[in-house]
């Protein structure tokens, strides 16, 4: 779910985020078009020029909730999968790769909104996919691992916020990545390290700043022991022999993580992240869940998400609770992290 507060600190980033999209003609399918409130968003994404929505679903469903919704139709672009012109070509690229699956089971799963929503995406017929407003998280994540796929390297879907805090420190409307603070209850070192790599991704295409990413934990640099602590150097191990690249540490207590002076006390080796980072990695979900919603509450920090993250286009879940206003800022985000001059950038539907 994405909140919003059209007077609070949010609204700088949120503003940047539509500026790299509107008008670049990028094309968003939302495949939940029997929901009125798919399509009061996406007459408002057409209108602001934020992209080219696709809305699909049968033609009664599409026209009873564009009635219920009070909306005109005109100019969005619907389709119903079953009619598809695509569809063949859908069902021939989801076979890939799967020779025990028949071409009639794969016709059925394709010709299912969520499912050819995201053959759009990986087709490149569509940049990115919003779902989830009249659909379970778990599906979404499913329909996505099965056409979409994951990232190069990835094997764990994760998810992350974006937190503003209104003044830390010297800084205002200072912004962190979170993660994994909704999907992986206790992720393994493994897992935890394809969170790192795709927060940092997700980092590289949403902040004005390089990603410095910290791995936490109740201890900082081997001062404490037990299995969650090894757990985050093991995973901090995996990431640095994936990404060599990659400027990130740990295992980092949260305050030797961000705060510069108590990083200077507890970090006694060079570090580029300890003090400095932006992106917040939690050793399982208890921590991350219950330090977001601290950070909200007691830091008056506005929480922007949970996005998800780790697919090899972008894509992104919704609250079933999702207001029009959270469809539409939850697609803006998504589309800024689609890089300029992709393919198919400004075809028109």
């Amino acid at each position: 779910m994405v909140e919003l507060n059209p007077s609070g600190a949010n609204v700088d980033i949120l503003d940047a985020f539509t500026s790299k999209v509107v008008g670049r003609g990028l094309r968003v399918v939302l495949p939940e078009g029997r929901d009125s409130r798919i399509l009061l968003a996406a007459r408002e994404i057409r209108q602001r020029r934020i992209a080219e929505p696709i809305v699909l679903g049968t033609r009664e469903q599409i026209e009873a909730a564009s009635k219920e919704a009070g909306v005109s139709l005109d100019g969005i672009e619907t389709l119903d999968p079953k009619d598809s012109p695509r569809l063949d070509a859908y069902v021939a690229r989801y076979m890939q790769g799967r020779d025990d699956l028949s071409a009639g089971i794969a016709r059925r799963m394709v010709a299912k909104a969520l499912f050819h929503g995201g053959m759009m995406v990986a087709c490149g017929d569509a940049h990115a996919m919003v779902a989830g407003a009249a659909t379970a998280t778990a599906t979404v994540i499913q329909a996505g691992a099965l056409t979409v796929g994951f990232a190069a390297g990835i094997e764990t879907v994760s998810s992350y916020f974006l937190m503003i805090v209104p003044r830390f420190g010297e800084e205002r409307d200072k912004v962190f990545i979170f993660a994994d603070c909704a999907v992986n209850i206790d992720p393994s070192a493994g897992q935890l390290a394809d969170i790192a790599l795709a927060s940092a991704q997700s980092a590289s295409g949403l902040l004005a700043e390089p990603p410095r990413v910290a791995l936490l934990s109740y201890s900082t640099r081997g001062s404490a022991d037990g299995p969650s602590a090894e757990k985050v150097r093991q995973a901090l191990q995996i990431v640095r022999s994936r990404r060599p690249d990659l400027v990130v540490d740990g295992e980092l207590q949260a305050d030797a993580a961000v705060v510069p002076r108590v990083a200077q006390k507890k970090v006694k080796d060079a570090s580029e992240v300890a003090g400095r980072a932006n992106v917040l990695i939690f050793p399982d979900l208890d921590a991350g869940n219950i330090a977001y919603k601290l950070t909200q509450y007691m830091a008056g920090a506005r929480a922007i998400g949970p996005f998800l993250q780790g697919f090899a286009k972008p894509l992104s879940d919704l609250s079933r609770g999702a207001s029009v206003e959270d469809i539409v800022t939850t697609t803006i985000v998504t589309l800024a992290q689609v890089k300029k001059g992709g393919p198919g950038e400004g075809r028109q539907g």
